[in-house]
Parts: C-alpha cells; sequence; structure tokens
C-alpha cells in the first residue's frame, strides 16, 4: 500500500513504504583544508589559455602486453610514461613564461600525477611527481605509484600536507600567492613538475572524456574512459580497445601545429605501446634550451 508524503510546497506525494519513514534534514560541518589546496590550485591555472584536443587511441596492443607481463604493471604508468616520451620529443608543449616573461624549456619531463590517499581529513587526491619520467620504464613507474598510495608520507607532497597543510589554508591569501609564486619561478617548478597526468576516468566504467579545469602545467593530459569499439585494422573492421584521452596545451606558449605533431607522436608511442616493448633511450631532441635562473 502507498502512502504519501508532503512536499515542500504542500502538495502530496506518493511515496514507497520503504522511504515514508526517511528523514529529512541536512549535515553541517567544516570544510576539508584539503579541498582549499585543491581550489586554490584550480584558480592558479586561470592565466593559462586552454586549447583542448580530444582523441581516442587504439590500445589493444598495449594491453596485451601489459597482461603478459612477468610482475603486474598500471596502465596509468603506461600512458604516463607515453606523454612523457613525446613531451621529451617536443619540449616547446610543456615550456611556460617564468616572472620576467621569459620562455623555459625543459631538457627533463616531470610528471605531477595524482594518488588517491586517505589522510587524517579523509581521502585526498595527492599530487605527486615523477620525476625524469620519459627516460624510466613503466615497471619502475608502477612501483613508485604504489609505494605513494600505500604510504603518502614518504613523498614530498605528501610530509608537505601533514606539516603544513592544514595551517596554510587558514592564513588568508596564503596558498593562493604560494601557487602565483610555483606558477613563475623556475627553480619551484623542478619541485612541482612540467606535466600533468591525471587518470579520473579509470575509476568508472566506459567510455567518455573528461575535460579538467587548467593547472600550473602547459600540459595536461586527463585519462577518460576505455572501452571495446570496431576500428579499421589493415583493411578489416576489428573490435579494439579504445581509449579516451583529452590533451590540453597552453594556447600562450604553443600554437595549433606543433600540438598537433605531439598528440601525432603520442598516439604513435600509445598505439604500438613503446613504453613497454622498448626501453626509454633520451630525454630530448635538439631543440630544448636550459635555463640557469
Amino acid at each position: 500500500m502507498r502512502k504519501h508524503s508532503m512536499t515542500p510546497d504542500g502538495s502530496r506525494r506518493a511515496t514507497s513504504p520503504a522511504a515514508a519513514y526517511r528523514p529529512r534534514g541536512v549535515d553541517v560541518g567544516p570544510f576539508p583544508p584539503s579541498r582549499r589546496l585543491v581550489i586554490a590550485a584550480v584558480r592558479a591555472g586561470r592565466h593559462l589559455a586552454a586549447m583542448h584536443s580530444l582523441v581516442d587511441l587504439d590500445v589493444t596492443r598495449a594491453r596485451n602486453l601489459l597482461a603478459r607481463s612477468a610482475e603486474p604493471v598500471s596502465f596509468t604508468a603506461f600512458v604516463v610514461a607515453s606523454v612523457a616520451r613525446a613531451a621529451a620529443a617536443h619540449p616547446q608543449v610543456h615550456a611556460y613564461r617564468n616572472w620576467r616573461g621569459r620562455l623555459v624549456r625543459h631538457r627533463h619531463v616531470d610528471v605531477n600525477t595524482l594518488v588517491e590517499v586517505t589522510t587524517r581529513q579523509g581521502l585526498f587526491t595527492l599530487p605527486h611527481v615523477l620525476h625524469n619520467a620519459d627516460i624510466r620504464d613503466v615497471q619502475d613507474l608502477t612501483a613508485e605509484l604504489r609505494a605513494a598510495k600505500r604510504d603518502y608520507a614518504t613523498t614530498g607532497t605528501g610530509r608537505l600536507l601533514d606539516r603544513f597543510g592544514t595551517t596554510m589554508t587558514r592564513l588568508p591569501g596564503l596558498v593562493p600567492t604560494m601557487y602565483a609564486v610555483l606558477a613563475r619561478s623556475v627553480r619551484l617548478r623542478q619541485l612541482t613538475g612540467t606535466v600533468a597526468v591525471t587518470a579520473v576516468g579509470m575509476f568508472g566504467a566506459g567510455g567518455g572524456f573528461g575535460i579538467a579545469p587548467p593547472s600550473l602545467m602547459p600540459l595536461q593530459v586527463v585519462i577518460g574512459g576505455a572501452t571495446q569499439r570496431p576500428r579499421a585494422v589493415d583493411g578489416r573492421i576489428e573490435v579494439r580497445d579504445v581509449l579516451d584521452l583529452t590533451i590540453t596545451f597552453d594556447h600562450n606558449v604553443i600554437d595549433g601545429a606543433p600540438a598537433a605533431r605531439f598528440v601525432a607522436e603520442l598516439r604513435h608511442l600509445v598505439e604500438d605501446a613503446e613504453a613497454v616493448r622498448a626501453p626509454a633511450v633520451g630525454t630530448s631532441d635538439g631543440d630544448t634550451t636550459g635555463t640557469t635562473e
């Protein structure tokens, strides 16, 4: 037998017996300090002129090779290694302007990625920097990511979060100022990474693109969903594993043509599973310039 309940405007609404006794109400509590850090990071990326590219990549070969690996390896680590190698071959995609307005390009690729960890304030997506990701193999990157997830306090960002995270968010203007300095300081950028890879899509089933707000990084890759789809392979239609990626460039420092060349390089690396089949062999081409600032 259905019962009726009163809606906020005074009208009657049929409800199921199970829902008839569910009390209405709200819970009000403190805003997590860790979320204030996330808000400040998002706001710090507002100076970027975001240019998005939505690409789908055939990852059938990569998944087969990873499945046959002697030790379990992370698919996210494979994408990180591929993005890092493509960025090393096209260093202009992760260049940025320093506080003097000069263009800074790197001879190395440090990838800032997110690891979900449990802190005293609850679950938090901790930024973790995989240094020199362009010359490391997938197994090595996998081991570091898993170690950071097991014990976030062993990472530099984890120790900073425990020691200063709550205090920083309570001081007005401190966190935004910190991110403003990070955005322009060459020295501090060595600690925070040059490229961002976010695996938001790997937490759910199905395909789809994730478009995250711009961050400090001039190159940001969001790993979306993965599904099986029909693809043309050597003139035949086959069902393949396809991964959706969203790649965001800073149009302030790069135009469409070099961005397209980077995407083509990344497609080759991912679809041919180069990071699994071949060891990392170098960091960048001769087009890279360094800095001593």
